[in-house]
């Protein structure tokens, strides 16, 4: 029985996000008795959103990727741990023992947090519950406990709720994704790390000046500072850091650029697909639930790549990555796989600096660094995790990623099951800063909210 349930997951979870995330929709969509029609037609118009968004992220992998890899090997650097990237680390995770528990586990913790109005939140990312999986594959490998196991994968899925809501403001008026929310733990536990950033570089004299949004570029440079001209610039500078011949700079500065232009429109795709199920969850909400008029949509932080802040932060930051390998004592890990990939931490990054990639960018270089330790000290984990479901790894070094495998909660939540006493100490810590940033950007929207409300005033009034 139980062999047949494990089974059938692993086949819906093999159908990948392009195929589950429509039949998710659909299915909502006629629950919210929004119509056979409207229904299939928002959910088609998701799954083909989704579909050109990866097409445009295969593209961004594809031409980075290779350019990424040879910026490392002309370091001529050797180093012991491979970093595999993301997505083999997702079919580790969704291969172990825990894997098959935390999908109706998750889904339990969303329902009852939002019966207790505890989330506003409605995670319908179904496929990235893997990182739930992942931290609990990771404790059970180190506690032998397979109730550890899964009672840190439940606890990494309330923590991820909470910090999707405390950022969907921000998510909806900075990257203009209204009624979403991003659950994405490779991505939403950066957010309260850019808001402690952010606000360190507004005590720095000269630093706390800067300031490179999109906008600001574009008004100073013209065309030059077009997002699908930065895409073109950083592409080509990226080009001549790989070494590239004069058709490969070429090649990758227009790759990046088309990059630039496409995937805001394919974002643009995914929330008219979107729109007919919002309203459907609202009016839901208002006819059974008159004071619950305030529920997100819980997607993919890939709809957040498509603003210019994210994907130029993160080019201008890949070079620095490899540098960071080089330099760094006691580095292990060797950066491939996830190098194209830093727009996953840094999106929130951005976010918590309202899209100044000045900001940004200074602020990733510590949060690389730390991602680089932390993959270098959790890979023997990670090998032990992949070898325990056979998985066939194809090197006889560890392995580790620099973004996932990297990822600080993670290896923090498997040393505090370890009982490691700094990470115990670092508890109630980590809790007072949250908390603090919490009451911080709860005071900076109402601030914002009165001034928009001024100008809009002022904007009515009729002239003199």
């Amino acid at each position: 029985m139980i062999d047949s349930i494990y089974g059938a997951i692993q086949y819906l979870l093999g159908l990948g996000p392009t195929i589950m995330l429509p039949i998710i929709i659909f299915i909502m969509a006629l629950c919210l008795r929004t119509g056979f029609s409207r229904a299939l037609r928002s959910a088609l118009t998701i799954g083909m959103g989704f579909i050109g968004l990866f097409l445009v992220f295969g593209l961004l992998v594809d031409q980075l990727g290779p350019a990424a890899k040879d910026m490392v090997l002309n370091t001529g650097i050797n180093l012991p741990v491979v970093d595999l990237g993301w997505t083999p680390l997702a079919a580790i995770a969704w291969a172990s023992q825990v894997a098959p528990f935390v999908v109706p586990l998750t889904l339990g913790i969303n329902v009852l947090m939002l019966t207790l109005k505890w989330t506003r939140t409605v995670n319908i990312d179904v496929w990235n519950f893997w990182h739930f999986s992942m931290v609990g594959a990771m404790v059970y490998n180190v506690t032998g406990s397979f109730m550890f196991g899964l009672l840190i994968a439940g606890v990494t899925c309330v923590i991820t709720l909470l910090l999707a809501d405390w950022c969907a403001p921000f998510v909806q008026k900075y990257f203009n994704l209204p009624g979403i929310s991003l659950p994405t733990l490779s991505s939403a536990i950066f957010f309260p790390v850019g808001l402690l950033g952010n606000l360190i570089l507004d005590k720095i004299p000269g630093i706390n000046k800067l300031n490179a949004d999109p906008e600001t570029i574009q008004k100073r440079f013209g065309i030059f500072g077009e997002p699908m001209m930065l895409g073109v610039i950083l592409g080509a500078g990226i080009g001549l850091l790989a070494k590239y011949d004069f058709k490969g700079v070429l090649t990758l500065a227009m790759s990046l650029g088309a990059v630039m232009l496409i995937m805001p429109r394919m974002v643009k795709l995914l929330m008219e697909g979107l729109l007919p199920l919002s309203d459907a969850v609202r009016k839901y909400l208002r006819k059974r639930y008159p004071d619950r008029d305030d529920l997100y949509i819980g997607l993919d932080v890939a709809v957040a790549v498509g603003h210019p802040s994210v994907l130029s932060t993160a080019l201008l930051l890949i070079p620095v990555g490899v540098l960071l390998a080089v330099i760094l004592p006691g580095n292990r890990l060797l950066p491939l796989g996830d190098l194209a990939n830093i727009w996953v931490p840094i999106s929130m990054v951005v976010l918590a600096c309202r899209g100044n990639i000045a900001r940004a960018f200074i602020i990733g270089i510590p949060i690389l660094t730390l991602n680089l330790y932390v993959a270098s000290a959790a890979a023997p984990i990670i090998t032990a995790v992949a070898k325990s479901i056979h998985f066939p790894m194809k090197t006889d070094s560890e392995i580790s990623s620099l973004l996932d495998g990297g990822n600080p909660f993670r290896f923090w939540a498997v040393k505090v099951f370890e009982g490691n006493y700094l990470a115990l100490i670092l508890i109630p810590i980590i809790f007072i800063i949250c908390m603090l940033l919490h009451r911080m950007t709860n005071k900076q929207l109402k601030q914002d909210d009165v001034e928009e409300t001024i100008v809009v005033q002022q904007m009515s009034q009729p002239s003199k």
